[in-house]
């Protein structure tokens, strides 16, 4: 079940993704250094892989029909289907990429310089439940940021849609 592509995460980086100054600082800075690096590298690398299994999501606005690309914990299976979290540093809001999922589910995976078109699917509750081992191996702050957030964390499972892997 281990995440192949994934070490695991080391209980320093867990505990600091707890901390006041990382919820406060985190969701500003993280995101944007990701965006510039990624860029920068031709979709090879962010620093946030350093500490977690990340990809870049890009979604499409539901309102303004524009591409929106950000960065994402993510959980890839041998299958090639990815799972990701809605989790937004567990603030009480959805993040807005799991909004324009749920209205627009066919998206792009950037992982290691390479885009692939996939097709998202809220899992139940249920379905969240069954995954939560995977959940934690890219995630293990899960927990805390489901409590702090106060609202049920959405889930997805990415799978590649038909159609070549972009580089």
């Amino acid at each position: 079940m281990r995440n192949r592509d994934a070490r695991p995460i080391h209980p320093l980086i867990a505990r600091a993704g707890r901390t006041r100054l990382f919820r406060r600082l985190a969701p500003r800075l993280l995101p944007a250094c990701d965006r510039v690096v990624h860029r920068l590298t031709g979709g090879r690398w962010m620093p946030s892989r350093l500490f977690l299994p990340t990809v870049v999501l890009t979604t499409t606005g539901h309102r303004s029909g524009l591409p929106r690309a950000t960065t994402v914990c993510a959980y890839r299976y041998r299958n090639g289907d990815w799972l990701v979290v809605a989790s937004n540093f567990g603030l009480p809001r959805h993040p807005s990429w799991s909004t324009n999922l749920l209205h627009r589910p066919d998206a792009v995976v950037t992982w290691r310089g390479r885009r692939q078109p996939v097709t998202a699917r809220l899992l139940s509750a249920a379905e969240a439940a069954a995954e939560r081992r995977r959940i934690l191996a890219v995630l293990p702050v899960y927990d805390d940021y489901a409590g702090w957030a106060g609202r049920p964390l959405r889930v997805f499972r990415l799978h590649p849609a038909a159609g070549p892997v972009m580089t």
